[in-house]
């Protein structure tokens, strides 16, 4: 019998071989304690997310959003979802797009890791369809200025007069990355995939200086935004947060750009990300416009992006390695991650490819 991920009381979790994700009444009992509303909990899966994991909670009709790590066992350092509450709580009276945090749970004995609660915000995440409101040339093409707009407006947050002092490093940021995620590809790894070195390598041959530091969303694309659903285009909520940091900010315009889909892409090697052709219709932006909006708007050089192209891609093929070894131990049901038997070597091919592209004239 297929586990459940939503079960009543703790004795009917104990009775499955995988962990159940969400326990009701203990759920319940702690909610009431917090005072976010009353009655019986009902909960449902909500977005792509195949890292951490986002549900709605309804009781007596009021939606919350309670956002937890995955299944144990977990990497070091990953899945941290108090860190990433911490962040939201900080920034929540700042120029940021971001749901309000209401809650953060140490407690393992409620859901058996730590969670948080946030307040539940109408709108759409867009995937693979625009709301059809927005679903014009024009509208496309403001849904890309918001996209860069709301990364700029974070990226000139002041994080020290938000409390965020000891959140993250100022200085140092790529070279932690660099280490952290080369340790991170000794521990996820399943199989030997030479080019996930060899690109490692070069990033830190190749490495650049780093502009001011930032708040660094660290996932930073469109499915991780959401859109209200009528016009004119309004980007009202940046999620998943899990990997945020203080540190560069370019890492994040590297991220998005390097994972745009644009109909031109037939030369490019594909990844994962390539099949999200939403961005493919009438009216969205190219990689080069939207870096052009970004350069505009901050004044920050571009002479060194594909450096941090090179970066997201690398990044990915490391942090999704783990989410196939966590598929193929048996401690996720998630079909999306076996596919990155092949997924991962594509995006270190991907990755590569980018290292090998001509360095741009400055």
């Amino acid at each position: 019998m297929p586990a459940l991920e939503i079960v009543e009381t703790h004795a009917e979790a104990a009775e499955q071989e995988l962990a159940p994700l969400i326990v009701l009444e203990p759920l319940a009992a702690y909610l009431d304690e917090r005072g976010l509303g009353s009655g019986t909990v009902e909960a449902e899966r909500i977005g792509d997310g195949h890292s951490n994991i986002t549900y709605l909670i309804r009781r007596n009709g009021q939606p919350l959003v309670l956002r937890r790590p995955p299944r144990p066992p977990l990497p070091p350092t990953a899945h941290d979802v108090l860190r990433e509450a911490r962040l939201l709580a900080a920034v929540q009276d700042a120029d940021v797009r971001t749901p309000r945090v209401l809650d953060a749970c140490d407690d393992e004995s409620i859901l058996g890791v730590p969670f948080y609660v946030m307040e539940y915000i109408e709108g759409t995440v867009i995937t693979s369809q625009v709301p059809e409101p927005l679903d014009v040339p024009d509208e496309r093409r403001r849904i890309c200025f918001e996209l860069i707009d709301s990364l700029c407006e974070m990226h000139a947050v002041d994080w020290r007069a938000c409390g965020l002092e000891g959140f993250g490093k100022p200085t140092g940021y790529l070279d932690r990355q660099l280490r952290r995620f080369g340790g991170l590809w000794d521990i996820n790894k399943t199989r030997e995939l030479p080019l996930v070195q060899e690109v490692g390598e070069w990033l830190a041959a190749n490495k650049p200086e780093s502009p001011a530091a930032t708040i660094v969303h660290g996932d930073y694309r469109l499915g991780n935004t959401m859109f209200a659903n009528g016009p004119p285009a309004r980007l009202i909520a940046i999620f998943d947060w899990e990997m945020a940091t203080i540190g560069d900010p370019l890492a994040d315009i590297g991220y998005l750009t390097a994972t745009w889909s644009e109909p031109s892409d037939a030369a490019r090697l594909e990844t994962m990300f390539d099949r999200l052709t939403v961005t493919h219709a009438e009216g969205f932006l190219g990689r080069d416009a939207l870096i052009a909006r970004y350069e505009e708007q901050t004044g920050r050089s571009m002479s060194d992006l594909r450096w941090y192209q090179a970066l997201a891609l690398w990044k990915a093929a490391v942090f999704m390695e783990g989410n196939y070894k966590r598929s193929l131990a048996g401690t996720t049901d998630d079909p999306y991650l076996a596919l990155f038997d092949k997924g991962v070597p594509q995006l270190a091919d991907a990755a590569h490819q980018i290292t090998k592209l001509p360095a741009p004239r400055t």
